[in-house]
């Protein structure tokens, strides 16, 4: 009975947040860190009993694995300078840095756990940089960065938070072990991921059931980490790995029926994970700040504001570093292009809003050494880190807009410019499709006039349902199918033939899909 009271406490607390989120027109993360911490102030909430070592592999293989299914290979591969530095770079910076700040502001924290919160709070989130900054209208470039960079961070974040809290729990620490560890836990979650992502690939084309189908892509990010933490290598790289391998192939696997089906489920699933995580930090902050007895309020809250402080101050410091220094020390830096402007490279080095990676690798920190003592500071750790992620999600996911508006970010509009291309690829194809269809089966000339109208105008006519041919299959309808199936095929020709975006062939799939229901 309980586990049921549970269940149903945290999806009516999962609504509740999602209808404010959309009253307010806010991303739903900055709606659910608010909603969360208001949680902590419910006088007599009870506690959600929960294994944290539960929580990553529960929260994180989902989460990764659509952010990876939605990426642009094309983007990501063009820009893998930019996103290295920031996903590998930057997350060693920040771990570096903020522990560091901890220890100065704690001194009898030991380093190890002081760098465990500085990897905790190092990688930006996927969804919440996906949920904010979908609704602005930024230059592609900047947001490839962004998302390939918080895809990417996750990995090497989670990397080092796994060393930092096998430091604290061993006592013992060698930088040239770590690094050894590091690139062999890396390449091994990569190649683990490629070869299973191939495998479902393989899979899923022989699977032909559509719910099965959906079933199989929830459960594919769960085989694949476990299947790497298995072997000691990462499974979260193995996780995004897979999802890129798997995403490459989706446009000719899958059918429209199963996508419609897996973008509700999807969209579904992992707004319950986040609001799953956010709701269990929000009951437990009370009990939390209780156990904090030598620290007053104010210096909970000050602690929390410098560590957000640094954490932010660190990004801005490495992206102007690593934007302008290289120009000032090399000539062929200055060769390969005019630097970026200024205003985008504010915007990306305010684009730092921590979310519910962050969040999950804190509840998932041991609450116990293996000799039964408590682990060092972890409710302290687990206080600063919703600080930090309430101070960039709510300060920086609320200001980004205005701050685009007052620095006239230019607007790009190479992807309204490739709508347009794939648009007229698609009809001229679907008025080959057509007149090819009613050449071979003859079917009556007017009709297939009024389908060439149909796909020429983009509009929806309906045929009436009388006219059909003596065989009983509606030529209206086959006619409209052959003409579907064509814009599909010319759709993935011209993105394989990276004439298009993934972004432009996502939104203009969605449409051939609904079309294709309709059917």
């Amino acid at each position: 009975m309980l586990l049921l009271e549970i269940i149903l406490f945290l999806m009516l607390c999962s609504v509740a947040l999602g209808w404010i989120a959309r009253r307010a027109r806010v991303p739903y993360p900055i709606a659910l860190v608010i909603g969360g911490g208001a949680l902590g102030f419910v006088p007599q909430l009870p506690q959600l009993p929960f294994d944290p070592q539960f929580i990553l592999v529960l929260v994180l293989p989902p989460i990764l694995y659509q952010a990876a299914l939605l990426t642009s290979w094309r983007d990501f591969k063009a820009n893998i300078r930019w996103i290295s530095l920031l996903a590998v770079g930057l997350v060693i910076a920040t771990t570096l840095v903020v522990g560091s700040a901890l220890k100065f502001l704690v001194p009898d924290i030991p380093w190890a756990a002081a760098f465990a919160l500085g990897a905790i709070v190092s990688p930006p989130d996927a969804v919440a940089a996906t949920a904010i900054l979908s609704r602005l209208s930024i230059p592609r470039r900047v947001v490839t960065v962004l998302e390939g960079e918080s895809l990417v961070n996750d990995a090497s974040g989670l990397v080092l938070y796994k060393f930092a809290v096998a430091a604290v729990l061993t006592g013992a620490f060698s930088l040239l072990d770590a690094s050894v560890q590091f690139v062999g836990v890396s390449i091994g979650g990569i190649l683990i991921g490629v070869l299973m992502g191939w495998v479902f690939v393989f899979v899923h084309r022989h699977l032909g059931d559509t719910l099965i189908e959906v079933l199989t892509t929830l459960l594919v990010p769960y085989f694949v980490y476990i299947a790497a933490e298995s072997v000691h290598a990462s499974g979260v790289l193995a996780v995004v790995a897979a999802g890129l391998v798997r995403g490459r192939y989706s446009p000719e696997i899958v059918s429209a029926e199963m996508r419609i089906i897996a973008r509700s489920a999807w969209n579904l699933t992992v707004f319950l994970l986040n609001s799953l995580v956010f709701i269990l930090i929000g009951v437990q902050l009370s009990g939390i700040a209780e156990r904090l007895t030598g620290y007053t309020p104010a210096q909970l809250v000050l602690d929390g504001a410098l560590v957000a402080v640094v954490a932010i101050l660190v990004r801005f410091a490495w992206i102007y570093l690593a934007t302008y220094l290289p120009r000032l020390l090399s000539e062929s830096s200055r060769r390969r292009g005019p630097a970026p402007p200024e205003a985008e490279v504010f915007i990306m080095s305010w684009c730092g809003m921590r979310g519910i990676v962050s969040l999950a690798a804190a509840l998932a920190l041991p609450l116990a050494m293996d000799d039964g003592t408590p682990f060092p500071q972890r409710d302290l750790i687990i206080f600063l880190t919703f600080m930090v992620i309430a101070a960039t999600l709510v300060v920086q996911g609320l200001t980004l807009a205005p701050l685009i508006r007052l620095l006239n970010v230019g607007t790009d509009w190479s992807g309204q410019r490739e709508q347009q291309h794939a648009k007229l690829a698609l009809t001229k194809a679907a008025l080959a499709a057509i007149d090819e269809l009613a050449s071979k089966e003859g079917i009556a000339e007017e009709l297939a006039e009024r389908m060439r109208a149909e796909f020429a105008e983009k509009i929806t006519i309906a045929v009436p349902a009388g006219e059909v041919l003596h065989t009983g299959v509606d030529p209206a309808r086959r006619l409209r199918r052959a003409a579907i199936e064509a814009e599909r095929r010319e759709l993935i020709r011209i993105w394989r033939d990276n004439e298009i975006s993934d972004d432009v062939l996502h939104h203009i799939e969605e449409d051939l899909d609904y079309q294709e229901s309709r059917l």
